[in-house]
């Protein structure tokens, strides 16, 4: 514990700032629950995500040998031209809320290519806008989780070392003003003990 004054201005200051943390705490303890509680909803909705996209992914199996025929006419067919989002607040921190993905498709020639292609390409797009959902949300989930990291140091640092150094530096500092007050107390009778004798000492020489 770092030096303190011994004084009465000293103990106001530490049971002021005992108060502060105390009062801070509580707060900082719900932000973590709610953090944690976030971060279980994120990882929740990005494994649901994932299943989607692997059942979307089983879909095409069916296709297999149509793509292996026409592997030539989907490579790079669909690319995703960029990701929509937009910006939510949990707890304080700002994340990517995943609002969609636009795409470029390339030209395809009606009359030339099978029409499975145009279920393909549908099929193909969905797994895109997936995998980009997927990416987002974990992006959430990496914004969340170092906020909580942040949070849950900061309960510690109040829980473990500013909250008992204020209530030990409040423990000494009133047992030094007891022992100086009592010290103040003991001075003051021995002071009132020695004035009958010199008194009495002023008499004998009279």
């Amino acid at each position: 514990m770092a030096k303190i004054k011994l004084t009465k201005t000293e103990l106001k200051a530490q049971s002021d700032a005992l108060k502060r943390f105390q009062r801070f705490l509580p707060m900082l303890q719900l932000k973590k629950q709610q953090l944690q509680a976030e971060i279980a909803e994120i990882s929740a909705k990005a494994d649901a995500v994932t299943a989607r996209e692997q059942s979307a992914r089983r879909a095409l199996e069916s296709w297999v040998g149509l793509l292996a025929t026409g592997a030539d006419m989907l490579s790079g067919l669909v690319k995703v031209k960029s990701v929509k989002t937009s910006t939510a607040n949990i707890a304080g921190v700002e994340i990517p809320v995943f609002n969609g993905i636009e795409t470029d498709v390339g030209a395809v020639d009606l009359w030339s290519t099978p029409a499975w292609v145009d279920d393909a390409v549908e099929a193909v797009t969905s797994i895109l806008s997936l995998q980009s959902e997927r990416k987002v949300l974990v992006r959430q989930r990496e914004l969340v989780t170092r906020e909580l990291v942040t949070t849950s140091q900061r309960v510690n640092l109040f829980e473990k070392v500013k909250i008992p150094a204020c209530r030990e530096a409040i423990r000494v500092i009133k047992i030094a003003l007891g022992d100086e007050q009592t010290a103040a107390v003991t001075r003051g009778k021995i002071a009132k003990s020695r004035v009958p004798e010199s008194e009495a000492e002023q008499e004998g020489a009279a």
